[in-house]
């Protein structure tokens, strides 16, 4: 079964009434009743509300269709109001399928741009294990017969990805040029349709038939040419044939409401057979699944879990075997140390260090009550001595340098009859100065480096707490990370900053090429840039939604867009929008490089 686009996952009910037929196809293929294909359609017509589209709401942000601005007070008016639920729906649908288009689209295109071992890579590996014993079975005898099997490869993988780029940007041509016929005609009959619309709905949905018609035989004819030459092994489940209007309903100038409800729901059974048939037709030739990608890596992961489990079954008590038990406990007193030894008494030494004063600490090993002591000891000592060598009073204001040279003076003259004056002189009192000297000298070292020790307890509290840091920035970071996934452009990081900005300049590309293709008279190529720029809008007008209200800049970033999608609008004030949205809006705007 075809799988459904993957922004149509934004809506239940769109979803359901999109792949209604599709189903109801494959479903009479297995039972042939017509029971299953009205209870479908039933269901269809539920979710999509039975009375026409006056129940119908938009179920997501879009690109505004090209009303006057007075329009937005007629939105009330029933018949304006199911017309242009109609023309949303319509455009919703062209900018889903062109959005799965287009993802597929730059898939095969950055195969196509790669090497030629890439896309052989490609070719036997990244296409599930089918592929991978086919072509390598083919590549050996390759090699045996002919000695050109990588050659040959090369020519395959190029073919094989050639065909699938040819095919999506095709059916985008198509598709774009769609949607700027749809766009055009909205625009050229917009004031009518909102003053008149009783008047003008019923030419409206007879061109919109008549464009549908016109979509039909576009892609109906590419639908014949592929299924002459393909390399596509799959085969499409049914062609593209959409309802027409009846005769008599597109020569009345005024419907009456039940001919309305009936063009409308017309109208809707052909989006829902645009959405089946694209959805089939797209799947063929889609970029491959993640697991069909990764399938290598995915069976050496799921071999390694089997080979790991095997071995914690060998070691688990369902076999008698205590290891695990034993390694459980081990793991959570590893985790209980590290966690007392790192992360709990690191912090509370911090804590300690910061709110307590050094005297509510534990006692030192020097106080300086005590260094003070031996200093006032040392001083007396030296008065003393001062005042017997030289038998007057001290000065008051002499200082312990003076009197200790004193001192030594008086121990080197008495050094020279050193056993004589050790009895009978002053040589012990000089000795016991210098010894008290020297523990004064200690003392006040030791009292430093207390100090200092104890200016470093909350350095060493620190160290002791890096590994716990470092271990929790980590996790921080990879949980950020995670959380901060923004690879789309509705992000808040660099690379979604970088995607809109991107957008812009596909908006600029597309409004230049557009502008070459009527200077040289392309008008149907000339269609398709207008509705490629109209796609590249939508998606920059989803993306930057969010962030420009939270800004305040929505109304102006809004009403820009708007002007870069009318179709009239000269291609010179075009540019200056778009370079002026570069530099004014902040969500548009580059993030500094220091962030």
């Amino acid at each position: 079964m075809a799988s459904p686009p993957e922004n149509a996952g934004k809506g239940l009910k769109p979803t359901i009434s999109i792949y209604t037929e599709y189903l109801s196809n494959r479903i009479s293929s297995y039972f042939p009743a017509a029971s299953y294909s009205n209870f479908l359609s039933r269901i269809s017509n539920f979710y999509r509300g039975s009375s026409g589209t006056s129940k119908r709401r938009r179920r997501k942000t879009s690109l505004p269709l090209p009303f006057p601005s007075s329009a937005e007070s007629a939105m009330v008016v029933c018949e304006a109001s199911r017309t242009i639920g109609v023309l949303e729906d319509i455009m919703e649908c062209i900018f889903l399928n062109m959005h799965y288009i287009q993802k597929n689209l730059e898939y095969w295109q950055s195969k196509a741009q790669g090497s030629n071992a890439k896309r052989a890579y490609f070719m036997i590996c990244e296409r599930g294990p089918y592929a991978f014993f086919n072509g390598t079975t083919q590549l050996l005898s390759d090699c045996v017969g002919e000695g050109s099997g990588m050659q040959h490869t090369y020519c395959l993988a190029s073919s094989y990805i050639s065909e699938r780029i040819n095919f999506l940007s095709s059916l985008r041509y198509h598709l774009a040029t769609f949607l700027a016929q749809i766009y055009m005609k909205v625009d050229k009959v917009s004031e009518e349709l909102v003053k008149d619309p009783e008047k003008s709905l019923s030419s409206l949905l007879v061109d919109m038939n008549d464009l549908f018609l016109k979509l039909e035989a576009s892609i109906g004819h590419f639908h014949a040419v592929r299924q002459q030459s393909s390399s596509v092994d799959e085969s499409y489940s049914f062609p593209l044939i959409f309802e027409k209007l009846p005769e008599v309903n597109q020569e009345g100038s005024q419907w009456t409401d039940c001919e309305t409800r009936d063009a409308i729901n017309l109208i809707y059974q052909n989006v829902d057979r645009l959405n089946a048939y694209l959805a089939a037709i797209v799947t063929i030739h889609r970029k491959p699944r993640r697991v069909t990608r990764y399938w290598i890596p995915y069976t050496c992961g799921i071999v390694g879990i089997s080979i790991c489990s095997l071995w914690l079954l060998r070691h688990s008590s369902l076999v008698g075997s205590s290891d695990i038990d034993n390694w459980i406990r081990e793991a959570k007193e590893s985790t209980a140390s590290f966690w007392n030894d790192h992360v709990e008494q690191p912090l509370i030494s911090i804590r300690d260090d910061l709110f307590y004063t050094f005297r509510k600490r534990q006692k030192g090993a020097m106080e300086p009550e005590e260094v003070q002591l031996t200093a006032d000891s040392l001083h007396r000592m030296l008065q003393a001595f001062t005042e017997q060598t030289k038998g007057e009073k001290a000065p008051p204001n002499a200082t312990d340098q003076e009197m200790l040279e004193i001192v030594m003076m008086r121990y080197e003259k008495e050094l020279m009859h050193p056993i004589q004056n050790l009895f009978s002189g002053e040589l012990s009192r000089a000795l016991l100065i210098q010894v008290q000297k020297l523990k004064l000298d200690i003392e006040e070292a030791m009292l430093e480096l207390d100090q200092i020790l104890r200016a470093n307890e909350i350095n060493f509290a620190i160290l002791a707490a890096l590994p716990a840091f470092f271990l929790s920035l980590i996790v921080i970071m990879l949980v950020r990370a995670w959380l901060k996934q923004d690879k789309k452009a509705e992000g808040r990081g660099r690379v979604a900053r970088i995607q809109r900005r991107l957008l812009i300049v596909e908006v600029e590309r597309k409004i230049m090429q557009l502008e070459s293709c009527k200077e040289q008279g392309q008008e149907k190529d000339a269609q398709c840039m207008l509705g490629l720029a109209l796609y590249y809008l939508d998606r920059l007008y989803c993306a930057v939604e969010g962030h420009a209200r939270a800004t305040g800049e929505w109304i102006s970033l809004r009403q820009d867009i708007i002007d870069l999608a009318k179709p009239d609008l000269q291609t010179a004030h075009k540019l200056r929008i778009t370079s002026r949205m570069e530099r004014v809006y902040d969500c548009l705007l580059p993030l500094p490089k220091t962030q």
